[in-house]
């Protein structure tokens, strides 16, 4: 990649989209604007010896270890907004897939009847309609309604928008990943954006709207700042997503002590991403977490945080090398681990035990446990001149992972560390 990483908020995160030309001598149309996509992701991780559990603890997009997975066929449709409307606009955005990932972006009570022993599954990742309004500032409000993915971190859903295969600690186990709700961007003054949101919960549909669909709870709010400087070299994006998380049927099905209340303990995070484009060929990105739980720790109060850093350098238009280094603290071992079962990652956001006993987290409930990981890529994307097919991207990488203050979370709790080297290859149409 040429280009600086994207957050979730910006842009369609596309590798390839399909326009229809406009002509020199006729006012533009609201169907000119209407793009459509697909991408192709493949890819695997290989070296440990995981075990009988089969998957690589502290993954979940490439966790089935030594195999080649289909992880996402993409569709997307959509008409974005002008970003230099002064009137009202209106567009769209339709996205979904079919492959492995699904089994983690998934939304709660979407496609409940596919069975757990099918590692390839169906999401929709996106489907809204977007609204642009005049407004006092500069460049007005922009609005999101419907199903959209999250703002918040570094990296995204759509591989397009990353540098790696493998996901960071803080996108896996921290970070949301989609929402129900509304989303509204203010563009105060050049270089300032307010940002806020109401939704239903973090990976929920609609269901029990505009209460949080899991508990008939308060709904859940998203609400930041972005900042821009150095004629949008330097970016910052600080936003905080804040509710009650805790599904009934977790307290139903004994997973937490009763004295819980799904509608009055809350899980709050916030994050900070800093996007430095130094030159034309080096980028900065870092991404600060912390999220705390009210309830996961038996009950009681569960934390954790961390930090990434990435940076790539191009080194000419088709090849960048690309690094990202990573701590996060999982204080009270609740949220970082790994889920034998294809549906165990949904049934325990639904608030129902697992069924695999290799579904597990990285050490005893109550004590901290600090990963560390380094991963060393290259990024290769070439533009295809070929009828229908745009651009061919391969990510080799390799992964060292660690935990740093004892226990033995890898290899089905055997080892200190993991190494990994991974690959996929992402063709757009």
């Amino acid at each position: 990649m040429t280009t600086p990483l994207r957050h979730k908020f910006g842009g369609l995160a596309l590798a390839a989209l399909a326009s229809c030309a406009y002509a020199d001598d006729a006012p533009a149309k609201w169907s000119d604007s209407l793009t459509f996509g697909a991408q192709i992701d493949v890819g695997g991780s290989y070296g440990p010896d995981t075990g009988p559990s089969g998957r690589i603890f502290g993954r979940l997009f490439d966790d089935r270890p030594n195999q080649v997975q289909l992880n996402q066929v993409m569709l997307t449709a959509a008409r974005p907004l002008d970003p230099a409307a002064t009137d009202y606009d209106f567009g769209f955005k339709l996205q979904g897939f079919y492959g492995s990932d699904a089994r983690y972006t998934r939304f709660t009570k979407q496609f409940v009847s596919l069975s757990d022993q099918n590692a390839n599954q169906f999401d929709i990742v996106e489907a809204n309609l977007q609204i642009h309004l005049p407004a006092p500032g500069e460049g007005g409000l922009d609005l999101k309604i419907g199903q959209y993915s999250t703002p918040i971190g570094a990296e995204t859903i759509d591989p397009s928008g990353n540098y790696f295969y493998s996901h960071s600690y803080i996108f896996n186990f921290s970070d949301p990943l989609k929402h129900s709700g509304f989303l509204a961007s203010w563009h105060l003054v050049t270089g300032v954006d307010v940002y806020g949101g109401l939704d239903t919960g973090i990976n929920t549909n609609f269901d029990n709207f505009p209460n949080h669909a899991q508990n008939s709870g308060p709904p859940a709010f998203i609400a930041g700042l972005g900042l821009s400087f150095l004629d949008g070299n330097l970016s910052f994006l600080g936003l905080t997503h804040i509710g009650t998380e805790i599904p009934n049927a977790a307290i139903a099905n004994g997973l937490l002590p009763k004295s819980v209340s799904t509608s009055g303990d809350y899980r709050k995070i916030w994050d900070l991403v800093t996007t430095w484009k130094v030159d034309d060929s080096l980028t900065l990105i870092n991404e600060a977490n912390w999220i705390r739980d009210d309830a996961l720790n038996n009950g009681g109060a569960a934390e954790a945080y961390g930090m990434a850093q990435y940076a790539t350098y191009a080194l000419g238009e088709t090849l960048s090398l690309v690094a990202r280094g990573e701590i996060f603290v999982d204080s009270q071992n609740v949220f970082v681990g790994q889920f034998g079962n294809n549906a165990d990652f949904m049934r325990s956001e639904q608030g129902y035990p697992a069924l695999s006993a290799y579904t597990v987290t990285g050490g005893k409930l109550g004590q901290r446990s600090i990963y560390g990981a380094v991963t060393l890529g290259v990024n290769w994307k070439q533009a295809l001149p070929i009828p229908h097919l745009t651009s061919l991207t391969i990510r080799p990488e390799i992964r060292a992972d660690g935990v740093l203050n004892g226990g033995t979370p890898f290899n089905d709790g055997k080892d200190r560390q993991q190494t990994t080297v991974s690959v996929d290859a992402i063709l757009a149409f």
